[in-house]
C-alpha cells in the first residue's frame, strides 16, 4: 500500500490512506465553511444572553463581507477567544479561555495578516486568521489520529476508518469556528503518538501544548504515569526514563501552572491602570456587571489556593457536582445522550472482552482477546481516559459540553465506531476499486439504506449532528 518507514520511524506522505485523510478532511471543513455561510445567511440569529463585546472602530467594506462569509465563526465562546487575541484579558470570566489559541491567531493576525490592515479591522483578521488556523489544524488531526491508530491498534484500515469518522465528526463546527478543540485535539493526538512511540520528551512537549489549549489537557498526564508504572511492573524501567518522565508530567502542568499565576498577577497584585481599557469596554462591564482586572481584588485571591480557573467555572457558570442536575436542563442531558451512550457502549464493550487486562489497569502481561485492533491490551489506557473524562463531566460540567469534550480528546471514541463499522460492513474492503470510492466512508453514505441499523445509527449520528450543530452554532442557538 506504499507504507514506507524511513530510519527513524517517521512516516511518509506515500500512504494512499494518509493522502485520502488529507483529502477528506480538507473536503469536510470546506463543506462546514460553506454549510456555516449558508445556514447564517439562511437563518435569523438569536438574541442569546451571550457575550457580545463591542467592535471598537468603524467597519469597513472589507469587514462587512468578512462578517458575512465568516460571522457564523465567532459565535459562543468564539467571541471569548477573538476578544482576548483583541484586547486581552479584560474581564474575570476571560479567564476561563486558555491563552493558546488567541496568542496563535492574535499572532497571524498581526503577523502575515498585517499588510490587510488598511483594508480590515483586527477583529476580521482573527476570524480570517481563525478558520484557516483549524482547517489546518483540524486536518493535522485527522492524520495523528491515523498515525496513533495505526500503532495502537496494529491495523491501517481500522486507523484509517477512524481518521475519516473524524473527519466528519459530530463536533464537525467545533473543528472549524474559532474554538480551541481543533487546536488541542492535534497537540493531544500528536501526542500520544509520539508518546507510543516512546519518545517521552517529544511527546510531553506536545501534551504541554494541549495544557496550554484547554484546562482538560492536565488530564493527559494519566497517560504518562500509566506509561511509566507500566514500564517498572514489567521491569522496563529504569531510573533515567523515570527521571524523564518525571520531567514531562512537569511539562504538561507547567502550562496550566503559568496561566493560573498570571491570572493571579493580573487579578490580584496589578496597580489600578484602568485608563488602559477603552471606555466602551468599561461601559459594557458596568452593563452586564463584568468584573475588570485592576478594579477591585476579588475574594478568591486570599484563599490557600488561589486557581482562578476554578474560581470562574463556580461562580459564572455554575460547575460543580450535581449543579446541573436540574429539570430545566434536562433538555441539554438529551442533547448529550447519543455520546453518553456511545461512551458507555465503548467501555463495556472493551472491559466485557479483557476482563482480567482490566483488573490489572493495563499494567500486567495478560493476553486479551486479539492482539490487535479496538480489544487489543494497548486500547485499555485511552478507554479509562474516557470513562474519567466521561464520568467527570457527566457529574460536574454543563453536560451538552460532553459531545465537544469527548470528541476533540478520546481517540477510541472513533476506534470503537470503526470497529463497529468494519464488523457491520467487511464488504467496504472486498469491493474492487472501479466499483467504488477509495473512501469507505463515502462508500457507505452511498448504500445508507442497505446497510445494518448499527452503521446507519453511527452515520446518522454524525451527519445529523454536523448538519444540524452547524446551522444552530451559527444563529447563536444552544448546540454542544
Amino acid at each position: 500500500m506504499g507504507w514506507h518507514w524511513s530510519k527513524g520511524n517517521m512516516w511518509r506522505s506515500h500512504d494512499p490512506f494518509l493522502q485520502e485523510v488529507v483529502r477528506f478532511s480538507l473536503c469536510c471543513r470546506g463543506i462546514t465553511l460553506l454549510m456555516q455561510v449558508w445556514f447564517n445567511l439562511l437563518l435569523p440569529d438569536h438574541n442569546a444572553d451571550a457575550f457580545s463585546p463591542p467592535r471598537l472602530g468603524a467597519g469597513s467594506l472589507g469587514d462587512h463581507v468578512v462578517e458575512l462569509l465568516c460571522g457564523g465563526l465567532g459565535r459562543w465562546d468564539a467571541e471569548h477567544f477573538l476578544f482576548i487575541a483583541e484586547h486581552g484579558y479584560v474581564y474575570e470570566h476571560n479567564m476561563a479561555f486558555f491563552p493558546l489559541l488567541p496568542i496563535i491567531i492574535g499572532g497571524l493576525a498581526r503577523g502575515p495578516l498585517v499588510p490587510l490592515a488598511g483594508l480590515l479591522r483586527l477583529r476580521s483578521r482573527l476570524l480570517i486568521s481563525s478558520a484557516f488556523l483549524n482547517c489546518a489544524c483540524s486536518t493535522l488531526a485527522a492524520v495523528s489520529l491515523y498515525l496513533l491508530g495505526c500503532v495502537t491498534l496494529q491495523s491501517r484500515r481500522s486507523a484509517f476508518l477512524a481518521a475519516l469518522l473524524f473527519c466528519m465528526s459530530p463536533v464537525s463546527i467545533f473543528m472549524t469556528t474559532t474554538y480551541s478543540e481543533s487546536l488541542y485535539a492535534l497537540a493531544t493526538f500528536t501526542g500520544l503518538w509520539q508518546l507510543h512511540k516512546s519518545r517521552t520528551l517529544c511527546a510531553s512537549a506536545f501534551l504541554s501544548l494541549a495544557s496550554a489549549a484547554r484546562s482538560n489537557g492536565l488530564v493527559n498526564v494519566g497517560f504518562l504515569l500509566h506509561s511509566a508504572v507500566k514500564a517498572v511492573v514489567q521491569r522496563k524501567g529504569n531510573c533515567r526514563e523515570m527521571m524523564k518522565t518525571i520531567f514531562a508530567i512537569i511539562l504538561v502542568i507547567l502550562p496550566f501552572i503559568l496561566f493560573q499565576g498570571f491570572c493571579y498577577v493580573k487579578s490580584c497584585l496589578e496597580s489600578n491602570g484602568n485608563d488602559q481599557i477603552p471606555q466602551e469596554l468599561l461601559t459594557l462591564a458596568m452593563e452586564k456587571g463584568y468584573r475588570v482586572h485592576k478594579k477591585s481584588v476579588p475574594a478568591w485571591c486570599s484563599i490557600s489556593f488561589p486557581l482562578a480557573y476554578s474560581h470562574i467555572q463556580s461562580e459564572y457558570w455554575d460547575v460543580g457536582l450535581f449543579r446541573y442536575f436540574k429539570l430545566q436542563q434536562f433538555p441539554n442531558f438529551l442533547l448529550a445522550l447519543p455520546v453518553l451512550i456511545l461512551s458507555v457502549s465503548t467501555i463495556l464493550e472493551y472491559t466485557s472482552s479483557n476482563l482480567e487486562l482490566c483488573r490489572t489497569l493495563g499494567l500486567g502481561i495478560v493476553q486479551s482477546k486479539p492482539a490487535n485492533g479496538f480489544y487489543g491490551p494497548q486500547v485499555f489506557v485511552y478507554v479509562a481516559h474516557l470513562a474519567a473524562l466521561a464520568g467527570f463531566g457527566f457529574l460536574c460540567m454543563h453536560v451538552q459540553v460532553l459531545t465537544r469534550l469527548l470528541f476533540s480528546s478520546c481517540p477510541v471514541l472513533y476506534w470503537f465506531c470503526s470497529h463497529v463499522l468494519h464488523k457491520n460492513e467487511p464488504w467496504i474492503w472486498s469491493l474492487k476499486k472501479s466499483k467504488t470510492t477509495s473512501n469507505p466512508v463515502l462508500q457507505l453514505l452511498l448504500t445508507l439504506t442497505s446497510l445494518q441499523r448499527g452503521t446507519m445509527i453511527i452515520l446518522a449520528y454524525f451527519l445529523g449532528y454536523w448538519v444540524i450543530g452547524t446551522a444552530l452554532h451559527v444563529n447563536f442557538l444552544p448546540w454542544t
